[in-house]
């Protein structure tokens, strides 16, 4: 017989010392009653030692498989009334404060800021006429004053997928789109789901309610995320399905090892071979869902796309190794027979069939930029594709013409090696009065100067630490292969590292807000690592949970000192320019 921390030879499966659950130990009679005399010797034959049975009750295949494959920390998770009520309280916590800093005076300013100048007209026409309509020159100042039903009788030329300003349709047809509150209701409430999102799913990558809570408040504080969720534009959207398809597939991992380790332990039980790929993990019932939603991203954005694919590769990778933990021989075959083949064949399809979808109104209406094309042009383009797809897929290529085109200056254009640190933010919005002029919010400046501003920069005590977690991170990763890592990063290489390749294109540092909720789980991720790495040394901990503290009430500090110039207050222009550390982000 083996022992529980031997495996035994001949089998594939490996094997996991646990404490056997229910074997009797020596000190469970400690607290029994000695019916021996005081002065009995212990060795006496009359007053022989109790009878201790060593022998551990064996431990199911399962729950040793699923010790293996979650880890006793994951599987802890939850286990207790108090932890479960912060499971949920935690996260919503740091979402009411997310909804306060998000909501509170939407209105202001009450003109179209930055690219709003598309995106909110294109929504508003989107959902009087069904279709992206042209607009007269000039438009904005009537479109503000309240006239809005001034656009033109025909299709406009623009070159963004529909989802998102479906989205930004959606809050004006809520809230009415005389009110300029309403034109960014749905980034507002996008950005506050995005909280609770990143909030519960940094719990449940960590094992831990407050890393939870840290990674959550970062987002419900950082200016990157505030600036977006106040501004309807479209990138705040691909953040949005980017994470909900994140969310997904961390569910998708979970479920589908619990499903893996009851599947392997009910064939190790009955002593059955695992077979050469070992047993199918079912349907992917999540995994089904982040397709959908990364259909969606990719509807709102092309640069969906690398979310995409670095996704799926991310979940196949896992499912390789969790194929390799529960015994596997052939586990890179398995993994590409069992599961990387379907995943493709559904995930893909899904995907596509979604974002073709997103396109149903273009479709259904003739009036729609080159709808008709490829009945005015019989000859021209893909001919194998049906009518409506030729022109469809005309439009797509002037699409990505112009965009691979877009080379045109712009004062606050940004190259991708600064995001990071947040190099050259993007100025949204800047107003200025001198003393007794009034203000285009209400009343007059009572300063030398005024100033109302609103600029993309991030807490900068946020970005730069995340920016060294990062490096942190990656080293981590490659140190203890640790699968958190190569989840937290996987944002930053799909939303970030791609635009290297474009950096001769006019792009900006907002694009950051489609991989800040990555950020913020990688500075957790490490903090998390730092604090699991110190476990053995009291007084370490003892500094870093002040170091915690320190920096946690510093950042906290930061963002309420940045909060008047995210969100546009009237201030004296001596107090904006005491935020500009750099000149670069003037």
């Amino acid at each position: 017989m083996t022992s529980p921390e031997t495996p035994p030879t001949g089998t594939a499966r490996p094997w996991i010392p646990v404490r056997p659950t229910g074997s009797v130990e020596a000190e469970e009679y400690d607290d029994a009653p000695d019916e021996r005399p005081e002065d009995a010797d212990a060795d006496h034959p009359a007053f022989p030692a109790p009878a201790v049975d060593h022998t551990p009750v064996p431990v199911p295949h399962r729950e040793r498989l699923l010790v293996a494959l979650l880890g006793e920390r994951r599987l802890r998770l939850g286990s207790t009334a108090r932890d479960r009520l912060w499971a949920w309280l935690g996260p919503l916590l740091v979402t009411v404060v997310a909804a306060v800093a998000r909501l509170w005076d939407l209105a202001r300013p009450h003109t179209l800021v930055f690219d709003e100048t598309y995106y909110v007209k294109q929504a508003y026409t989107l959902l009087m006429v069904g279709y992206d309509a042209e607009w007269p020159e000039e438009p904005n100042p009537a479109f503000e004053a309240g006239n809005r039903d001034i656009f033109l009788d025909k299709a406009d030329y623009v070159v963004h997928p529909p989802v998102g300003k479906w989205m930004i349709a959606a809050g004006m047809r809520l809230g009415g789109a005389d009110n300029p509150w309403a034109w960014r209701l749905t980034t507002a409430l996008v950005g506050i789901a995005a909280v609770f999102l990143v909030a519960w799913v940094a719990r449940r990558l960590f094992a831990s309610t407050l890393a939870g809570i840290i990674a959550g408040g970062l987002f419900a504080i950082d200016g990157v995320g505030i600036v977006h969720a106040r501004t309807g534009l479209l990138d705040s959207m691909v953040m949005f399905w980017a994470l909900v398809a994140f969310v997904l597939l961390i569910l998708d991992r979970e479920h589908s090892r619990r499903r893996l380790a009851a599947r392997v332990g009910a064939r190790l039980d009955a002593g059955l071979p695992l077979g050469r790929f070992g047993p199918s993990m079912g349907i992917r019932w999540y995994r089904l869902a982040a397709a959908v939603a990364l259909g969606l991203c990719i509807g709102t954005k092309w640069s969906g796309l690398y979310f995409l694919a670095v996704f799926a590769l991310m979940s196949v990778a896992w499912d390789a190794s969790a194929r390799r933990t529960v015994g596997i021989r052939m586990w890179p075959l398995a993994a590409l027979v069992r599961d990387a083949i379907p995943a493709f064949f559904v995930v893909v399809p899904v995907a596509a069939l979604t974002y073709l979808a997103s396109w149903a109104a273009w479709f259904t209406n003739d009036r729609s930029y080159l709808r008709t094309w490829a009945a005015d042009h019989p000859t021209a383009g893909v001919q194998w594709l049906p009518e409506a797809l030729r022109s469809l897929w005309e439009y797509h290529g002037r699409m990505w013409r112009f965009h691979n085109g877009l080379t045109s200056d712009h004062t606050y254009e940004a190259h991708p090696l600064g995001w990071l640190v947040q190099w050259r933010p993007t100025s949204f919005y800047y107003e200025s009065q001198a003393k007794g002029e009034a203000i285009p919010t209400g009343g007059v400046c009572a300063w030398e100067k005024c100033s109302q501003v609103i600029t993309s920069v991030g807490n900068p005590l946020i970005w730069w630490l995340a920016t060294a977690a990062v490096l942190l991170a990656l080293v981590l990763v490659g140190a203890r292969l640790d699968w958190r890592g190569v989840a937290v990063l996987s944002g930053i290489v799909a939303g970030w590292l791609p635009w290297l390749a474009y950096a001769h294109r006019t792009i900006f540092t907002f694009y950051t807000i489609a991989f800040a909720p990555f950020m913020y789980l990688t500075l957790t991720y490490v903090a998390v690592s730092l604090w699991e790495l110190t476990a053995d040394h009291p007084r370490r901990r003892k500094r870093l949970r002040t170091a915690g503290i320190v920096v946690g009430s510093l950042v906290v500090a930061f963002s309420l000192f940045w909060y008047p110039i995210w969100t546009g207050w009237n201030v004296p222009t001596g107090f904006w320019r005491a935020h500009m550390w750099l000149r670069s982000w003037i």
